[in-house]
């Protein structure tokens, strides 16, 4: 069975752990990035629980945690006094990692080093310069000729040449005009385990620790009247003017990293798929970066698509599965757009009315341990789930897991004897959790899917249904009837419609 071949552009965190999954599945993948080199500076820096499961079971988590800083807090000032510790970072039922900082450099070096690890490499200095496609592929055009793709996947951000190129709209509004940023090298007698914030009117000051000796990040939004100029000592001086008159310290930069400036938009692409041309990451949505939601929502989509375009590539699925690749990820990025500019704009507080409310019910909310569980654990991602979408609509009882939710990382038995864990057995591969005796559920699930594509699986927790888990670790199909499996891969396949 011939397999096709799938050129990615852009080689962000999106676009390296799409490219991870499909390579590791055996797909042939080409990854082109335009700039001459990988980036070294920091950008995103918050990697949400969900974003450490996504690259654990890529196998490209590595040493992160222990070279990342964990959260522990969000220390909000008001006027300078501190009113509200939120507690994020702790085990809960849902959530057993904490939340990590670190710069999305790191993030991209180890998936690069995965990438290689598969057989696959990043080809620099490679603009997308125009993307034509026909029913049977995409041809595209960079500045040293031509090459011809089976599909083609926009993960090259928020200014993508590959939605342009497909004509795919990318409405929205500016929800501040400009901010700035600067990571700087400093003593500062601020906690390490600590996002702190300082609220004082129309103006916020956000100051997140690094990984690296006394390194900070510091980002706040433009004063009235400041410079238009974005070379460092114009970004940097109202940054740390800021940053002494919240904390009444003399504050002294050894030494400034990286300065830049932005503007905070709210896109949402009109579509996610337009025939063979797909989008994820930021090429498919931009927001607010408060909730550092940003990088994990695009490993989500990453994973998400991955599993079904390594399905449709290798010949074990209709196209038309990569409908739903939309279906369950845009209402997803909708959510995270419509959470994260509500917190923008709580934050900064426009008016009197906004800033009271800010300053006297919203931050002060942010002590109750329930509120602190509700918002550390909608955070972390782990809460997603596809329930209502097409792959997983059955008439189930409305409680417990059902098809589309996030199944936890089980204990399990390999067919050999040895222990593992769920989720150490996904990231291309599906998982079925079945008694050992479940021998005519394994042979359908092998049939659909591939014996290589397939872990087999005993949970120690063993109940009565079997569980089949998409190599995203979302439930694809729970029950006791061979024939009922049978008839849910065959839908989910598709294969034998009319093309």
């Amino acid at each position: 069975m011939s397999i096709s071949t799938v050129v990615v552009a852009g080689a962000g965190p999106t676009g390296l752990a799409l490219a991870c999954a499909l390579r590791a599945g055996g797909v042939p993948v080409r990854v082109l990035d335009k700039a001459s080199g990988p980036s070294l500076t920091s950008r995103a820096l918050a990697l949400q629980p969900r974003g450490a499961e996504v690259l654990d079971r890529l196998g490209a988590l590595g040493d992160l945690p222990q070279r990342a800083i964990p959260i522990r807090q969000v220390i909000t000032h008001v006027d300078g006094i501190p009113v509200a510790r939120l507690r994020v970072g702790g085990r809960t039922k849902l959530v057993t990692r904490p939340g990590l900082l670190m710069s999305q450099a790191e993030i991209e070096a180890l998936l690069r080093r995965r990438l290689s690890e598969v057989g696959g490499e990043v080809e620099w200095g490679q603009e997308l310069l125009a993307a034509d496609q026909d029913s049977q592929g995409v041809t595209i055009t960079l500045p040293g000729g031509r090459l011809r793709a089976d599909w083609l996947v926009g993960c090259d951000g928020a200014h993508s040449q590959v939605r342009k190129a497909s004509g795919i709209g990318f409405p929205g509004v500016p929800v501040i005009e400009r901010f700035l940023l600067a990571d700087v090298r400093a003593e500062l007698a601020l906690p390490r385990d600590a996002v702190s914030v300082w609220l004082r009117g129309d103006q916020m000051l956000g100051v997140f620790p690094l990984p690296g000796e006394d390194m900070w990040r510091l980002m706040a939004p433009a004063p009235e009247g400041a410079s238009e100029r974005a070379d460092t000592p114009a970004v940097l001086a109202p940054l740390i003017e800021a940053l002494q008159n919240e904390t009444r310290l003399a504050v002294e930069v050894r030494e400034t990293v990286w300065t830049s400036t932005f503007r905070i938009h709210r896109r949402l692409a009109s579509t996610y798929r337009q025939g063979r041309i797909l989008l994820g990451g930021d090429a498919a949505h931009i927001h607010s970066p408060f909730g550092g939601q940003g990088l994990n929502t695009g490993l989500g989509d990453a994973e998400n698509l991955a599993w079904k375009l390594s399905l449709v590539a290798s010949g074990h699925a209709h196209e038309d599965l990569l409908d739903t690749y939309e279906a369950e990820r845009r209402p997803i990025a909708e959510e995270v757009l419509k959470s994260t500019s509500a917190m923008t704009r709580m934050i900064v507080g426009r008016s009197l009315t906004a800033r009271a409310l800010r300053d006297h019910l919203f931050v002060p909310l942010m002590n109750r341990q329930l509120i602190q569980r509700m918002i550390w654990e909608t955070a972390s991602q782990l809460k997603v789930s596809y329930r209502r979408a097409p792959l997983a609509r059955r008439r189930l009882p409305a409680i417990g897991r059902r098809p589309g939710d996030r199944v936890p990382d089980l204990e399990c038995v390999r067919q050999d004897g040895s222990p593992t864990r769920l989720h150490a057995e996904l990231g291309w591969r599906w998982a079925l959790l079945a008694p050992a005796t479940s021998g005519e559920t394994a042979a359908i699930a092998q049939r659909h899917l591939g014996e290589e594509n397939s872990a087999l699986l005993t949970p120690t927790d063993t109940g009565r249904n079997v569980l089949l888990v998409r190599p995203d670790g979302h439930l694809a199909w729970s029950g006791t009837s061979p024939a009922a499996l049978d008839r849910w891969l065959t839908r989910m396949r598709g294969v034998g419609r009319t093309p």
